[in-house]
């Protein structure tokens, strides 16, 4: 019998109102809404007759009274602050009904953090577990009531002492799919419920420091200042056409600082975040060229000095290609494949493992907002894909 949308509404009824509020979905990792989340994980897996366990990364696995290795099906449960119902928790949903299904034996993962909304550490679960993470960089972080990772996962009873052992974990596993819902329109244009990633497209996070000077914003002539806020403005819109003028790339001015901040004060310090996306490495790396220079001609315009640096780059990843044969097969000869230009767990495992994802349709492509939304009868034919791939 095929997955219906009810048998996805009969397991997403435990999850969808943990962590809701009048805002939307929180549940960031390592809090008492994160508990809560892995004891439907837990209820979820007992009714199945699978074992829970907790990897050294704190991410949670249903796991077969069987030998492994394993092939795998999940996603995550945690969520960004104020986000939406299906992002994460309805591709470990998904996997729980798809493993109910399947006659050889099968574990469901879900991730630990992979939003990484409170320490700013997306896909924590997943990139310990392929030996991605920096531990020593991960464990000294802090939330925004300054309390360290460290802290908050032995609170959560997990032993950041015992982080570094995540990746003898790997080979547990054959291979992993997730089903996720689509953020973009992709689908919903196409007319079709479901689809399957062909990759995920390479990503850079630039950071911009400029420093100029402090001065009277009333009283300084225009001409003789060390404006830092400006300089940033300029390399700003500097992105903007950059990414316009490469078809496929997508390039934003994220997060800006400046200090003193004050209303009558020329800026004397700029930090500024730079997200850079696009099919292939090369797009990354003329962009941050062109990054560079549109910051040397501001410091130059503005007597300041500016300084770009790599905060992070991945690679484009290809997911496996018999993978991805078996879950087309599943659908109309003429369904395309996607590219995904967000961050996920299977992307991540796919650089050690063989991997795969499938999309839900999402109607408006809305996603990471209370608004988020995709029909469950879509998210029924995205998880039959997955069956009847595996």
């Amino acid at each position: 019998m095929s997955i219906t949308a009810a048998h996805i509404a009969a397991r997403m009824a435990g999850i969808l109102p943990i962590g809701l509020g009048p805002n939307g979905t929180n549940r960031l990792a390592w809090t008492a809404e994160d508990a809560m989340a892995a004891e439907w994980f837990r209820e979820q897996a007992e009714a199945l007759g699978l074992v829970v366990e907790r990897d050294p990364a704190g991410s949670l696995w249903a796991v077969p009274d069987a030998p492994g290795p394993w092939w795998a099906v999940g996603s995550h449960l945690d969520s960004v602050r104020d986000g939406g119902s299906y992002d994460g928790a309805l591709g470990v949903a998904a996997a729980f009904e798809v493993a109910s299904r399947l006659r050889h034996p099968i574990a469901v993962i879900a991730f630990a953090d992979e939003e990484g909304a409170r320490f700013n550490t997306p896909t924590f679960g997943s990139r310990a577990l392929v030996g991605r993470l920096d531990v020593a960089d991960a464990l000294g972080r802090r939330d925004h009531d300054g309390i360290s990772m460290t802290v908050a996962m032995r609170t959560a009873g997990v032993d950041p002492d015992g982080l570094a052992g995540a990746p003898a974990w790997l080979g547990r596993l054959k291979g992993f799919l997730e089903l996720h819902i689509d953020q973009t329109t992709e689908l919903a244009e196409a007319g079709m419920p479901a689809g399957v990633v062909a990759g995920l497209a390479a990503r850079l996070r630039l950071a911009l420091h400029v420093r100029g000077r402090a001065d009277h914003s009333g009283t300084t002539p225009m001409g003789g200042r060390a404006d830092a806020l400006l300089a940033a403005a300029r390399v700003v819109v500097a992105v903007n056409d950059l990414a316009l003028s490469r078809p496929g790339v997508v390039a934003t001015a994220t997060r800006l600082l400046t200090e003193p901040n004050a209303l009558t004060t020329v800026a004397e310090d700029a930090r500024m975040w730079i997200d850079v996306r696009a099919p292939a490495g090369s797009d990354l790396d003329a962009v941050e060229a062109g990054v560079r220079d549109a910051a040397a001609t501001a410091a130059a315009l503005g007597g300041v000095t500016a300084e770009v640096t790599v905060a992070s780059r991945s690679e484009a990843v290809v997911f496996t290609p018999s993978i991805r044969a078996a879950l087309r097969a599943q659908l109309p000869g003429d369904a395309r494949e996607l590219l995904c230009f967000a961050g996920h767990d299977a992307g991540i495992l796919a650089e050690r493992i063989p991997a795969g994802m499938v999309f839900v349709r999402n109607a408006t492509g809305v996603s990471h907002a209370p608004t988020e939304h995709v029909e469950l009868a879509d998210a029924a034919a995205a998880a039959d894909v997955m069956l009847g791939g595996g």
